[in-house]
C-alpha cells in the first residue's frame, strides 16, 4: 500500500583560534583538487557535505543522482551517500534496510532483485513520489566524475571489497572516499587499496592512536569528529597531522543554525571544522560563501 512519510529532516582554511578571512569559506569544486581536496591544507576553503546526497528539498529524494545534480548545479559539495545490496548482489544507493520510507515499494531491499527495484520510484522526505529510480553505485560514480567528491557509507553486510572494486572499475579513486566506523574496518579498506581516502571516526586522540596501530596512515584519513562540537584541541591535533575534520551538523547543529540564522554555520568553521556534513547543504554553503 502507498505510504506517506512525514520524515523531515567545506575544507577550512583556519587553524583553530585564528580569525577567519572572507575567502576562507566555501569555494567551487574543481577536478584538479582531488584527491588533495579530502586532505587538510592551510588555505583551502571550508566545504559542505550533503548528508545522504540531499533529500531535505521537496521533489529531490535522498540518494538520488537527480538530487546530486540539483545540488551540484548550485554549490560545490561533497556527496555522502549510502551503499547497500539487492538480492542479486547489485550495489545500489539506499539508506534504510527496507524500501518503505524512501520508495513506492515495500519490504527489505535484500529480498528484491535489481530488476524488481526498477519498478519502484523514489519518494522525497515528505512522502511525495518522484519519477526517479533507485540508482546503482556504478551509475552514481560515473555521473560524478568532474562534478563532485563522494563519501560512501557502506551499510552493514556489504563487503568493502565489492565497493572498492566498483571504485576501481569506474576510475573513481581520485574523487571517492569510503566511510568506516572502527579501526578494523578502516584497516580492511586500507589493505584493499593503500591509496584510497577513508573517513574514520575520531572523537578523541585515543581513536586516532587505534587507527594508527591498525596501520592506517595519516594521509589516508578524513576525521569524522561527531555530531556535537568537539574540544577545539582535537581539531588542532588532527590538523598538525594533516587530517581534515568533518563535523556532523546534521540534526541538532543544523537546527541551531536554522533557529539562530544560517550565519551560525560559520562559527563551526571558526572553531576548526573543515567540512560540515549537513541536511541543509544549500543553506550552509550560502552561509559559508
Amino acid at each position: 500500500m502507498k505510504k506517506i512519510s512525514l520524515f523531515v529532516f567545506g575544507i577550512s582554511a583556519l587553524l583553530a583560534g585564528c580569525q577567519p578571512k572572507a575567502d576562507t569559506f566555501a569555494g567551487r569544486f574543481t577536478p584538479t583538487e582531488t584527491p588533495q581536496a579530502f586532505r587538510y591544507r592551510p588555505g583551502l576553503p571550508a566545504r559542505v557535505s550533503a548528508h545522504r546526497g540531499g533529500g531535505n528539498y521537496p521533489g529531490y529524494p535522498e540518494n538520488a543522482v537527480e538530487s546530486f545534480a540539483y545540488l551540484t548545479s548550485q554549490i560545490s559539495t561533497i556527496i555522502e551517500c549510502d551503499i547497500d545490496l539487492t538480492r542479486d548482489s547489485v550495489l545500489v544507493l539506499l539508506h534504510d534496510k527496507t524500501l518503505d520510507r524512501t520508495t513506492t515499494g515495500t519490504g527489505p531491499l535484500i529480498n528484491k532483485t535489481w530488476a524488481e527495484c526498477q519498478e519502484y520510484r523514489l519518494e522525497d522526505n515528505f512522502g511525495t513520489p518522484t519519477n526517479f529510480r533507485i540508482p546503482t553505485l556504478e551509475q552514481a560514480l560515473r555521473w560524478g566524475k568532474d562534478k563532485c567528491l563522494f563519501t560512501l557509507d557502506v551499510k552493514r553486510g556489504v563487503p568493502f571489497a565489492k565497493v572498492v572494486d566498483m571504485i576501481h572499475r569506474t576510475d573513481a579513486a581520485s574523487y571517492a572516499a569510503v566511510i568506516t566506523y572502527n579501526a578494523p574496518d578502516a584497516a580492511t579498506v586500507h589493505r584493499l587499496d593503500p591509496q584510497l581516502m577513508i573517513s574514520v571516526s575520531i572523537g578523541g586522540q585515543e581513536d586516532y592512536e587505534r587507527l594508527r596501530a591498525a596501520g592506517v596512515p595519516d594521509q589516508n584519513m578524513i576525521a569524522f569528529v561527531g555530531t556535537a562540537e568537539p574540544d577545539p584541541a582535537l581539531y588542532q591535533f588532527l590538523h598538525t597531522k594533516g587530517i581534515a575534520c568533518i563535523l556532523g551538523v546534521l540534526g541538532n547543529l543544523d537546527k541551531q543554525a536554522e533557529a539562530r540564522g544560517d550565519e551560525h554555520y560559520r562559527t563551526f568553521v571558526q572553531a576548526g571544522a573543515d567540512i560540515l556534513a549537513t541536511d541543509r547543504p544549500l543553506e550552509a554553503a550560502q552561509a559559508l560563501r
